[in-house]
């Protein structure tokens, strides 16, 4: 049976928090209840932080919970890439930042993710040369990668990787954040932010702080962040368990635009084409369409060699920088936004989540500054995506 736009990741089992109803107060409220948010709210509650968290949904219900389940160390840009572009030093701390960054969240949500490692594939001879270019860079660094050569492609390995089920990551730290204090509210969609005033459809929180950690949309709650991040549509599915292909760990080809792994129980998940959609997958609309999901069915049949039958489509919402780095700031007095991250929000959402708290609660720039650099600042004159 064909699940429509639910994802692989989903087995049904999970009782959604209430729904805000009424004037409460908090230190600070929270919206989106995804990764980085619910990182947010980690962070917070650590510090003693009283806590409010809305969602529009549900937890990890935008693309924090219906991704690929990748996580991958470094930045949106590939190594070399990033070193030319952001300068060796900022490159290799990000890289260094989000291998911790995965072991972390190994540790705040243990069973959910496994060590396994990832690989890039080649799709041309020109990207076989852009491999080399990049294992390179890494190996000049210290960083571990091997060449990869089989009978599925050339590329490269990178050791430290990791495969993990995002949804289920999501709803232990939600779980874990209530029974801490916090109080978390789905099906709230956020009508207004009027200076530290959030006002749902059925409440209102009034707090001394607003984060606004949300990827894809989030020039839709903050419309001066219009043009600086832009929301693109994901699309995915998933098949029936299979033994007709050994898949070791994720696996990404044509420079990351489509990727792939295959879990536990053997079902393969697929995800891309984002770019041979053309100008609609700059989008809202989190449904699966026929046209990208024709390409990765074919894409599973003719590359892959797959028969098995398709059990999950789905598509997701994410948001997208012109630099590939997250944008992080305080775009309003005492509303900060976090998102844009590119793609690459499993683990660099995390980082950006820490670096929001330690900048708004501890006044620590460093965090921040990992990703955008010595001259970054709270306010929109810095942390531009």
């Amino acid at each position: 049976m064909l699940i429509d736009n639910q994802p692989v990741w989903d087995d049904g089992s999970w009782t959604a928090f209430p729904t805000l109803s009424g004037t409460i107060t908090a230190g600070t409220c929270v919206i989106g209840l995804g990764g980085s948010g619910l990182t947010v709210i980690e962070e917070l509650l650590a510090r003693g932080e009283d806590v409010v968290g809305l969602d529009a949904s549900d937890v990890a219900a935008g693309a924090a919970g219906r991704n690929g389940g990748f996580l991958l160390a470094g930045a949106y840009d590939f190594y070399h890439d990033a070193v030319r572009k952001h300068g060796r030093d900022r490159a290799l701390a990000i890289y260094q930042a989000t291998l911790g960054e995965m072991q972390r969240i190994a540790d705040a949500a243990p069973g959910t993710v496994r060590f396994v490692g990832s690989r890039r594939i080649a799709a041309d001879e020109w990207e076989v040369g852009d491999c080399r270019a990049q294992m390179a860079a890494m190996q000049a660094d210290g960083l571990a990668c091997d060449w990869y050569e089989a009978a599925d492609g050339v590329g490269i390995t990178f050791p430290a990787d990791a495969a993990f089920n995002p949804l289920a990551r999501c709803r232990l730290l939600a779980t874990k954040a209530v029974q801490a204090g916090a109080r978390l509210f789905a099906r709230s969609p956020v009508t207004a932010v009027q200076g530290t005033r959030v006002e749902t459809a059925e409440g209102t929180v009034h707090c001394q702080r607003v984060i606004v950690a949300v990827d894809g949309r989030l020039e839709v709650i903050l419309p001066e962040l219009a043009g600086r991040v832009r929301t693109a549509r994901l699309q995915m599915l998933a098949t029936a368990p299979t033994s007709e292909i050994t898949v070791p760990c994720p696996m990404y080809y044509r420079e990351g635009y489509e990727y792939w792994q295959q879990l536990p129980d053997g079902s393969l998940t697929i995800g891309g084409f984002r770019d041979q959609a053309g100008p609609s997958e700059w989008s809202l609309d989190a449904r699966p369409t026929a046209p990208v999901q024709a390409l990765l069915e074919s894409f599973v049949r003719t590359h892959l060699g797959v028969s098995a039958p398709i059990t999950h489509r789905w598509a997701a919402c994410a948001g997208y920088t012109e630099s590939g780095l997250p944008l992080l700031e305080q775009v309003r007095e005492g509303v900060w936004a976090l998102g844009g991250y590119s793609g690459t929000g499993n683990v660099i959402g995390a980082l950006s989540g820490r670096a929001v708290v330690a900048a708004a609660l501890d006044g620590n720039l460093a965090p921040a500054r990992v990703l955008h650099g010595p001259e970054w600042r709270a306010t929109t004159t810095g942390g531009r995506g």
